[in-house]
């Protein structure tokens, strides 16, 4: 069905919305998905498979519809596709999944909220203009990270755990930072198959590197841990992308980045409703800091609205600011 509708082309109002509920539920969902996939499976294995057979589909469906010439790259631009994908999807979602054998999915995605508020930093390392209520958004949502990420802040999360996603937050901020800047293709989709390729072919290379092979107990693997794999690399990152892109050819930029604070919120519900994961008055203080504070930060400053539309760390790689 041809979801525009009037003469003037634009989408209807139900598909706008449709696409919309497609990334706040299944991108929120990511981090439940990412908790029950490493509960048997290894975190950098399943990741690199995960990216593998996502960024296969994808590109042999941009194969078939544009031909070898219209899949061909620069070697500038495979180099960038290369680097994008070792920061954004090994730095960035590779280390979420090691992070949540350690810590709940809940607070994986309260951290990770807080990539929008790393990107203003960069923003002013890089001494671009911004304004004031920006600065001062940012920093009111780096004390809810501080509440959350604090000892003692009513949880039994790991230290390592919660230091390795404060780490992937980072490296999706300084990937999705640099991509602006980077030679990556002109079709989006593109960029992320590649992206996809390389960094599935480096996750899965960390794996068998630090031994997650020689761990691996196939007869002790669940089939929720497969489905879980499953549903993150294809309604994860081939669905929900395909609906992030076209929200952003479709409607306006402030309603697309919307996702990044009702995503953290869908995770946090379902953790606990469905992995009963501990949330604590401190977390939903935190998290309410955090998510209030991106929520001014993009609508205040176009800028970083659009580098908060790239912070999707459990979902595809996002440089679809050009498209």
């Amino acid at each position: 069905m041809d979801a525009r509708a009037g003469t003037g082309g634009a989408p209807s109002p139900w598909s706008v919305w449709a696409a919309l509920l497609l990334i706040y539920v299944v991108w929120g969902s990511t981090y439940l998905a990412i908790k029950v996939n490493v509960e048997t499976l290894p975190p950098m294995l399943s990741g690199g498979i995960r990216f593998l057979v996502a960024g296969g589909i994808l590109y042999l469906l941009l194969l078939a519809r544009h031909g070898a010439g219209g899949t061909r790259v620069t070697r500038r631009e495979l180099a960038a596709c290369v680097v994008a994908g070792a920061v954004l999807l090994v730095g960035g979602v590779g280390m979420v999944m090691v992070a949540e054998t350690r810590i709940s999915s809940s607070l994986a995605a309260i951290i990770a909220s807080s990539i929008a508020l790393w990107i203003v930093i960069l923003r002013l390392v890089s001494r671009e203009r911004i304004a004031r209520a920006t600065v001062g958004a940012a920093l009111v949502g780096f004390g809810g990270v501080a509440l959350v990420v604090a000892p003692g802040a009513g949880t039994d999360a790991s230290l390592v755990g919660v230091l390795i996603s404060l780490g992937s937050s980072v490296s999706w901020a300084v990937g999705s930072f640099l991509s602006r800047r980077a030679p990556l293709p002109r079709d989006p989709f593109l960029a992320t198959a590649i992206e996809m390729l390389a960094g599935g072919v480096i996750l899965l290379a960390l794996g068998l590197a630090t031994g997650e092979a020689a761990d691996l107990d196939l007869g002790a693997v669940s089939g929720r841990s497969v489905a879980g794999l499953a549903y993150l690399s294809i309604a994860g990152s081939l669905v929900s992308f395909s609906a992030y892109v076209w929200l952003l050819r479709h409607v306006p930029i402030s309603k697309v980045v919307t996702h990044q604070y009702v995503n953290p919120l869908v995770a946090v519900l379902l953790g606990w409703a469905l992995l009963s994961e501990e949330i604590t008055a401190v977390m939903l203080a935190g998290a309410a800091l955090i998510v209030g504070s991106v929520a001014v930060v993009v609508r205040r400053e176009s800028g970083t609205a659009r580098d908060a539309v790239e912070a999707t760390p459990t979902g595809a790689p996002a440089e679809v600011e050009a498209g």
